[in-house]
């Protein structure tokens, strides 16, 4: 599938700023990206089969590592305790990758609890606003809650833990213990939240599998990680994962087990839940997406094309008025989700 793999990344408004500043996100940290970028070596990260991860663990002069060191477990303690610094004392940033690929070019950091040996990850990005953007609706609408904060043009992500898709997909969709029946479920239930909240290019390597033991099996939930491409596709198709040819098992599989009306009950099922949040979040979501309407996040052909797909499948013109994707997100979710989550109004 055609999907537009250089997308700019869109600075951040005044407006949006505020908006994170309300709800917490925006704070001011000891360490920028820009300090990342100042490593003087690396090589090439190889996981324990021996294959290329395409990451790169980075190095620096001298007692600049200790000093980001110091500044990456504070950073870590503002996105994990609020801010609380009486953990740091026995916490060390012992490992930091780079990743050149992709629109953010990510630093991951590993954080090492020096008592137990026990580590936890933390990505520091280039802030992009179609990413915010992304984050918070993920956030309010999934049944993800997503930590994340901003601090200047740097981006602190928490680590999202799970199987990644391509993974899943190679390694373990036709393991004999795998219940089928419930990772289609959670499938049909994932394409349906991406595509009510126009998250696009969910291709395999995008979302990962958490896996949850059960008293009796194990259940499944598919989490998104990038959420660069919110609404940014003029495409329909791009904002549905099954739709992408490295989910194609997974949606034979679904259509082998699925009848058309589970199908559409887990579709509604999902709906009614996403609806539920948007009534529950309706004032942070329409500041939200006040702000998004308002803030120009894809070329104009772009928009025009999206807003005639989405009349066409819809069988509707309600999205005629619509002059930005923040516009058609909100519209979106009101086809979708009907009048009931309609945002707070103002």
């Amino acid at each position: 599938m055609d999907i537009s793999r250089k997308k700019p990344a869109y600075p951040l408004t005044p407006a949006l700023r505020e908006y994170l500043r309300d709800y917490d996100r925006d704070v001011a940290l000891p360490v920028a990206y820009a300090d990342l970028r100042r490593f003087s070596n690396s090589f090439p990260l190889i996981d324990r089969t021996g294959k290329d991860t395409l990451w790169q663990t980075i190095f620096f002069e001298g007692p600049e590592m200790q000093e980001l060191s110091t500044g990456l477990t504070e950073v870590y303690a503002q996105l994990k305790t609020a801010g609380d610094m009486s953990f740091t004392q026995h916490l060390v940033a012992d490992r930091i990758d780079y990743c050149e690929f992709g629109n953010s070019r990510p630093f991951r950091v590993r954080i090492v609890n020096r008592f137990n040996d026990n580590y936890d990850y933390f990505y520091v990005k280039q802030a992009d606003a179609s990413r915010l953007y992304g984050l918070e609706l993920e956030h309010l609408l999934s049944p993800n809650s997503i930590n994340f904060l901003v601090s200047g043009d740097t981006l602190i992500e928490e680590h999202i833990v799970g199987i990644p898709g391509d993974d899943f997909i190679e390694k373990h969709l036709t393991r004999p213990h795998l219940n089928q029946v419930r990772i289609a479920k959670e499938f049909v239930k994932f394409n349906e939240r991406c595509f009510v909240r126009l998250l696009g290019d969910m291709r395999a390597y995008n979302y990962v599998i958490a896996v949850t033991p059960d008293f009796e099996d194990e259940q499944y939930r598919v989490r998104a990680i990038d959420f660069d491409q919110q609404s940014y596709e003029g495409r329909r198709s791009m904002y549905l994962p099954r739709a992408f040819k490295d989910n194609a098992p997974v949606v034979e599989m679904c259509a082998a087990l699925l009848k058309p009306e589970t199908v559409r009950q887990y579709q509604t099922e999902e709906r009614a839940l996403m609806a539920g949040r948007a009534r529950a979040e309706r004032h942070r979501l329409k500041a939200l997406l006040d702000v998004m309407r308002a803030h120009d996040l894809a070329p104009a052909e772009k928009v025009e094309q999206l807003k005639a797909e989405l009349n066409r499948y819809h069988h509707t013109q309600a999205f005629d008025g619509c002059d930005s994707m923040g516009d058609l997100v909100r519209q979106h979710l009101w086809v979708m989700l009907g009048p009931s989550a309609k945002p707070a109004a103002g």
